[in-house]
Formats: C-alpha cells, structure tokens, sequence
C-alpha cells in the first residue's frame, strides 16, 4: 500500500460544515433576499497553479465555496463566492434573464399542485384517471418552445402524467396520453394544461421485481472475488493511488462523478495526464413528433443538477470484490448538506490478457501477463433512466471512460391497432420513442505541463505512384488544430481518426514530442435539424469534438444556465478564435448513442456502452507494463517461458 496523504486536496468537495457556513453567510449578509433558495453550492474552483503546486504534506490554502442563489419572491438569480476562512461574501452578483436549474423540492411538489388544481382533476378524469392517490407526475424542462398563454418569463415545467396500480408499480407501463400540465414553479400552479384526443390507458404490468417475474434461474452458481491481501490502492480523502497512478475523485452536483489531477510516476518522475475531467452537459432529446412528446428534450446536467442524482452503492449489488467507498456532500435547495453514503465505488478487475507471446522456436511456454484495471464508478438516476460513469485506469497507461445506460425507456400511450412512425411498440398500446443520449465530456489534458497543442490523427492508404509502386502504402497524416476557427471536428471511421494531444516542449527518446490519444467511440451527433430550437440550445452536440482555449469561465458546453435559455456555451465561446498551438488547450468531447428502443428493452433496459480512451502515444519510450509481475498457474509456477529450448 501507498503511503497516505494528510494534507486537504485543492479540489477536495465542501463538506457539511463549510456548506453550512457558506449558506448562512449569505443568509446573513444578504437580509434582503425574502425567499432564497440555493440550486447550487459547490466549491469556488481553485487557481490551476494551487492544483499543479499541490503538496500534500502541506497545509491548504484558503477555500472558498461558490454558490448560485435563487430568489423566488423576484424571479432573481444570483452568483456568490464565500471565503471559508473569513465568512465574508467576495463576489455577489445578479445574473440577468436566467433561470437556475429545476430543483428536486419543486420536482417532488408537482403532485400535489396537478391534485389541487380542479381543472387538472377533470382533465385527468376524461382520460379515465379517478384514483389520484395512485398518480405519477414526471417534469419535463420546457427550453424556449412556448406555451400559449404563458409568459415565457415565468419559471414553469411541462409535466406528463402516468397511473400506477398500486405504489410500488411500474407507472411508466400506463402513460396519460395526450395531456400535459404546465406548471409555475413558482407560483406553485397549473398555468396551462394541453389536452388532446383521449386514449386508453395501457393496462399491462410493466412490472420486474422477483415477484412479478416468475420463477427465476437456478443454475447460476457463485462467482467470488477475492483478494485475501487487500486491494493494491490506498485512500486518503479523496486521493486515490494505485500502480503508479495518482488521481482525485469527487461527485459535482452538476456534473456528478469527476476525476482530477491524475499523473503517472515514470521512473521516480511524477508526470501530469488529466488535469480534470466531468460530463460538461448531457442531452436527451425524443424524437416523436406527438402533442405531448415533441418538447421534451432534457439537459440532465444544466437543467436538473446531474450530480444531484447520485445514490447510493451497495456491496454485492452495485460493485463486486475488494471495495472501498467514498461519500459524496451536497446542498439541498434550503442549503441544507445531505450525505449520500458510498456515492463513489473503487475496487479492481481482472480485465484478461494484458501482453502475451510464445515465441514457438524455443520456449516450452508463452510470456504472458495479466491485466488489471483500477475502477472508479458512480450511478446516477435520473428519472426513468440511470446512468452509471465508469472510469478505468490500466497497467499500460491507458485511462477509459464508460456510460452505462440502463433503468426505463419512457413511454406514449397510443391507440389500439396503431403502429408507432417514431417509435417500437414494447407492450400493447405503448410505444417507446426513437431518442438519443448525447454527453459531453470536457477534458481538460495537461500532458506533462499545461502547454499542448491538438492534433488530428488519420490512417491514410497513399495512391499508387513513385514510392508507392504496389499502393500498400498507409501514412500516419496529422493535422495540427491550430485556431478555434477549425475547432468543430468529426470522427471517421474510415481513417480510424483519433485526436492527439501532445507537448511540443518536452519528447521522448525519439525526439518526439510526448503525447496521449484521445480514441473515440464512433457515435452518432444530435439530429435535430439545425435551425430547430433544439440544435441552437445543443450546439455542443453537433460535433464529436470541439477544442478551446482554457478559460475558468467555461464549464459547461451548454452555458451555466440552458434551463429556458435560447442557447449559449461552446459555439459562443469558439467564435473568440483564439489560438491554440503551444497553449493550455481543453477538448470537449461529444459522444453517445441513438437510441431506437427494442421490446427487449422493456420493461427495464440491459445496460448499453457508450465511451472513449486516453491511450498514450509516445508518453512513455516502450511498453511501460513490462515490469508487471507473471500471474501464477494451475501448478503454482509463472506462466513464463522456460529456461532451455524444447522439441517442436
């Protein structure tokens, strides 16, 4: 095990205490505000320098939490930094024309303004809903797309309606169709309601627990994990060390699982990679044209706090083998911090072949070694959907991300006999919608110091002529992203395109500058026509990649507030054209899937893969897993190749 760090990380999260503080600070200093509440309050990210210089023997310096305060009473939306240390109020400032993300306090109420509210009650009646006991109310943030008669000034959700036949059941198998309430949040009334054509309810279970299911398998036998030694990583706050890897690993309340300030001990030379990395924005969006589906699509960071709807990990269930976990604090909208116990899971997998070779002329056996990866998971819940984020750091230096997509498509109702134009029927009467899952990782690389420069990598076959004579001829062709002018870029599978980051000041023993690659999935981008209010407000998502100069102003992708914003973020910010060769650079990586729902789906989806990998690419000058040690096999012995040479 590694030796333990005492000192507090830079990036370390607020705990309960400073959250409290910095709450109360503005309660304090701030009397005028009649009804604040608090969407975010998060550490005030720190100088990158107080990041690069971080000695963890050492005291930390002054922390600061960075808050966004809503003011219900004046539709008003303010920024504040607290200094931890003095309690005092830095920085306060009205941000003009936003509206914070959709709080879980006013998700949590919808219920009970739709029963309230005697028009919502005869709409539902029409469309055959008497039991509301049994009602279930999901919010949809509306974007820009009016609502008529409704100021678009107010703050207000779309909400769908479902039936359930008993608490526990699956609602998402009996959708209202045809019928969306709009609600002010703020006001805590229905401000419009959008009734249509009436269509039975699907009546069958959608329902997967053990006791709806039937008899279950009885021929899967136990498969253990054991590691009688212990884990090969230590902890110490929120730092991790494992097999020459140093890493940070907290849960944002808007970008949920993040991974900082990750370096590599080469030689006794601890060497930067990742200096921070989280999804900036995800969208949903649905791609069914119907009066109740076509605005919904979901910015699940800006717009609900991604992180926010982080849970709880459980031994066994979640995460398997030899786990240590890590608690995750966050506000909740009265400022109030909530503990999420085990948010954050570690634990390593043996992940099969690392390196193997018989060299058939001599040896009795091959070379061979295995391969372990180091795992940092969480899960998230949003909804209907879950998400769970996987980072996987491996023997060879090779750092991946995985998005596991699970939990319940969402569902329309439609009438008996139709055949869904944008949609798959999984059940009688439901129809589960064509949609894609879009993230938006921002990866903020430091290969061996903050000065980088992007390259476009493409495998290209050379036409036949002079040097080429038999046309085998397959050249490596690099193209430097030198402007944000040419920052809008595409994969291709055809070259096998990746994208190279690289240091121009420092090289390897070839003279070459050192360099990681970033190796994408070959996903879809956002189809929405481009002139919809969707495409502007999801610019991010038109492109794989996007490459900026670095600005601590830019987080998110999407802007600091999409919810009922126009569209701001990374298409603003490229327009700048600043330059980008030999300078701290930050990819903003789009990928993800297009969903078109099968009834294997329902009615809960088995996990779909979506992600990427930072390989490296003349980071190090050979294999840097030589040393790792050869397992044992069946007789004890290394799986190695023998001493003498052998008959053949």
């Amino acid at each position: 095990m590694n030796a333990q760090h005492t000192g507090r990380h830079p990036y370390d999260p607020l705990t309960a205490a400073e959250i409290t503080a910095a709450v109360a600070a503005v309660r304090e200093q701030r009397p005028g505000l009649v009804e604040p509440r608090f969407p975010l309050v998060r550490t005030d990210l720190p100088a990158k320098e107080a990041v690069r210089g971080w000695d963890p023997s050492a005291a930390q310096a002054g922390r600061a939490a960075f808050l966004v305060v809503y003011d219900r009473a004046g539709s008003d939306t303010y920024e504040a930094r607290v200094d931890l240390g003095t309690g005092q109020i830095t920085d306060w400032s009205l941000i003009p024309g936003v509206q914070p993300a959709i709080m879980i306090e006013e998700i949590m109420e919808l219920e009970e303004i739709v029963k309230k509210d005697p028009a919502a009650v005869e709409a539902l009646a029409r469309h055959g809903v008497h039991d509301l006991t049994l009602l279930q109310i999901d919010p949809w943030s509306t974007g820009t797309l009016p609502v008529d008669g409704v100021s678009p000034l107010r703050r207000i959700v779309r909400a769908s309606a479902y039936v359930r036949d008993f608490p526990e059941d699956n609602g998402y198998a009996h959708p209202v169709g045809n019928l969306v309430f709009v609600i002010d949040c703020n006001e805590k009334v229905v401000a419009a309601i959008e009734d249509g054509e009436v269509i039975p309810i699907p009546a069958e279970s959608g329902n997967y627990d053990v006791g709806s299911v039937g008899p279950l398998r009885t021929d899967l036998r136990p498969l253990e994990i054991s590691q009688p030694e212990g884990p090969s990583f230590s902890v110490s706050g929120h730092v991790i060390e494992w097999q020459r890897w140093r890493l940070h690993a907290h849960i944002d309340a808007v970008e949920g699982l993040v991974i900082s300030d990750v370096s590599y001990l080469d030689a006794g030379r601890r060497r930067s990679i990742l200096h921070r990395a989280g999804i900036s924005e995800m969208v949903v969006p649905y791609g069914d044209t119907s009066a109740d589906f076509y605005f919904r699509n979901v910015f699940d960071a800006g717009e609900y706090n991604l992180g926010k709807t982080v849970g709880s990990l459980s031994l066994g269930c979640d995460c398997l083998g030899e786990i240590r976990y890590l608690d995750a604090v966050l506000a909740d909208e009265a400022g109030t911090p909530q503990t999420i116990s085990n948010a954050i899971c570690m634990h390593e997998e043996d992940y099969g072949i690392l390196w193997k070779h018989w060299n058939f002329r001599y040896a009795d056996q091959a070379d061979v070694r295995r391969s372990r990866r180091f795992v940092v998971s969480a899960i998230h819940t949003i909804g209907n959907y879950e998400y769970g984020f996987f980072w996987y750091f491996y023997l060879d230096g090779t750092i991946q991300f995985e998005a596991k997509l699970t939990g319940i498509v969402q569902t329309r109702a439609v009438a008996p006999g139709v055949t869904p134009e944008y949609g798959t029927l999984v059940a009688p009467q439901l129809d589960a919608p064509n949609h894609q899952h879009l993230f938006n990782m921002r990866l903020d690389l430091e290969i061996d110091g903050p000065d980088n420069t992007v390259l476009e990598v493409d495998a290209v076959g050379l036409p036949m002529g002079p040097g080429n004579e038999h046309g085998n001829a397959i050249v490596a062709r690099k193209t430097v992203v030198a402007n944000e002018r040419e920052a809008r870029r595409a994969c291709d599978a055809r070259t096998a395109r990746t994208w190279k980051v690289v240091n121009p000041n420092v090289t390897n023993r070839f003279g070459e500058p050192v360099g990681y690659k970033l190796v994408p999935f070959v996903g879809p981008t956002l189809l929405a026509a481009p002139e919809s209010d969707l495409a502007k407000r999801a610019e991010f998502a038109r492109h794989h990649l996007w490459v900026t100069r670095y600005d601590p102003k830019e987080m998110h992708a999407a802007g600091e507030y999409p919810n009922q914003h126009p569209g701001d973020g990374i298409g603003r910010w490229v327009a700048r054209e600043r330059d980008l060769v030999n300078t701290d650079v930050v990819l903003w990586h789009t990928f993800g899937t297009s969903h078109l729902p099968r009834p294997e789906d329902w009615p809960i989806m088995p996990c779909d893969y979506v992600g990427f990998s930072l390989k490296p690419a003349g980071f190090f000058d050979r294999n840097p897993s030589l040393d790792v040690p050869p397992p044992e096999g069946h007789g004890g012995g290394h799986c190695e190749s023998g001493a003498g040479h052998g008959d053949h």
